[in-house]
């Protein structure tokens, strides 16, 4: 499954410093940051990031190593009040006949900023809207270990983008943000089994505009906290009300629909951090899905994560960084599944995973990491099993991965 291929390692438990709270505390380390904040010394600005890694799994005794992405931005100032946005996506460095390989080239923003007062915008194209930790800062040099926190990869996917136009906020007093958006909704017609909810999103792709979605999020940062939540509700069926009687499925704007919840902690000070995430999928109808496509769609899906991180440099550098860290997550891509008619439990998408780690920054821009990630999963159901052994290797719960990778951003 592609899942398996994401999935990486453990190694000693140790603690890492998220890049992340250097964004929060409004440092401008890229390009894009500057232009986002006014502060762009040139109408038109270039900034990009990318990733490479390489990668052993010890229970296939296999290895892989690729350029993961990379990705170039364009933005334009107009005027003080309007901004253009744009990132161009190759991942896996090429994609030639197809993307069986998981190659793509995307577009992975491109909208328009308007700026409303100094605490008030609004945003309108293809846009990542602020749900979980990572969504929004999702550069190599923002988080720990070579690999994006699973959570944040397989329940809430990473770097979701769509169409729509969304509301941007802060209070003029108080440590609050705010965000409000409209965008396209999901196609339950290309949902798959153990993939959640990822093949769903069109990502700018001639999304059907039947169903629509809706966001929100409320952030509260007092001293060196920073508190959010987050929610998603969207319809799932881009049929027409005709095709979609003839399925037995409820169309319109939230028809069939999928709603998401989250919730997250983050805590830095003198070099320490900690961070903590807990999200929920709940999709009641699943099992008209099921039937309508033959699928085996879970019906509720959840996903936590903790994490703690320290920067030894801290007190010595004020641009290195020399990072350990530990986070432990735990998920189950089918939690709960239609009773009537019935789903198939997949054990093996219920896993746990400990990683650990160090990474180093020269600069605040150059990240070089490594770390190994332990791996648990539930039983496989024997129901599910094509080639059953000896056709296949006998499914190990429990694997091991080692992963060292490279990152940047300007």
């Amino acid at each position: 499954m592609r899942k398996a291929i994401l999935l990486s390692g453990f190694i000693c438990a140790i603690s890492v410093c998220s890049a992340q709270f250097r964004t929060n505390a409004q440092q401008l380390i890229t390009n894009e940051d500057s232009l986002n904040a006014g502060a762009a010394k040139n109408k038109t600005v270039v900034s990009g990031y990318g990733s490479a890694f390489y990668q052993r799994d010890f229970d296939q005794k296999f290895s892989t190593v690729t350029l993961e992405r990379a990705v170039l931005f364009v933005g334009h100032q107009f005027s003080s009040k309007i901004s253009f946005f744009s990132e161009l996506e190759i991942e896996n460095a090429k994609v030639e006949g197809g993307a069986e390989n998981g190659a793509e080239i995307a577009m992975e923003q491109a909208y328009l900023k308007f700026s409303l007062t100094p605490h008030q915008y609004i945003v309108a194209g293809l846009f990542v809207p602020r749900i979980g930790i990572l969504n929004e800062n999702h550069l190599p040099v923002n988080f720990n270990g070579v690999e994006r926190p699973l959570v944040e990869t397989f329940i809430i996917p990473a770097t979701w983008r769509e169409l729509g136009v969304g509301f941007y906020g802060s209070a003029n007093r108080l440590p609050i943000n705010y965000t409000v958006a409209l965008l396209n909704g999901l196609n339950s017609a290309n949902f798959e089994h153990g993939d959640g909810i990822r093949s769903g999103r069109a990502e700018g792709n001639l999304a059907n505009a039947n169903n629509i979605a809706v966001t929100a999020s409320l952030q509260y940062s007092p001293g060196e906290f920073k508190f959010q939540v987050s929610g998603y509700m969207s319809g799932t069926v881009a049929l027409s009300p005709r095709g979609a009687d003839s399925l037995g499925l409820n169309s319109g704007a939230f028809g069939t629909p999928v709603y998401l919840g989250e919730a997250d902690v983050q805590y830095n000070h003198n070099g320490f951090s900690a961070k903590a995430l807990g999200t929920y999928i709940s999709y009641p109808e699943a099992d008209k899905i099921n039937v309508a496509y033959a699928k085996n769609i879970a019906s509720g899906m959840y996903g936590a994560y903790a994490e703690i991180a320290y920067n030894w440099l801290y007190a010595k550098s004020k641009s290195q960084q020399f990072i350990t860290f530990v986070r432990g997550e735990a998920f189950d891509m089918n939690a709960s599944t239609p009773a009537a008619p019935k789903a198939i439990y997949d054990g093996t998408e219920k896993q746990t995973h400990i990683i650990a780690g160090i990474g180093y920054l020269p600069l605040p821009n150059v990240v070089i990491k490594t770390d190994v990630r332990l791996m648990h999963t539930g039983p496989q159901n024997p129901d599910l099993v094509i080639n059953p052994p000896p056709n296949a290797l006998p499914y190990r719960q429990s694997n091991q991965f080692f992963n060292i990778g490279i990152g940047y951003s300007f």
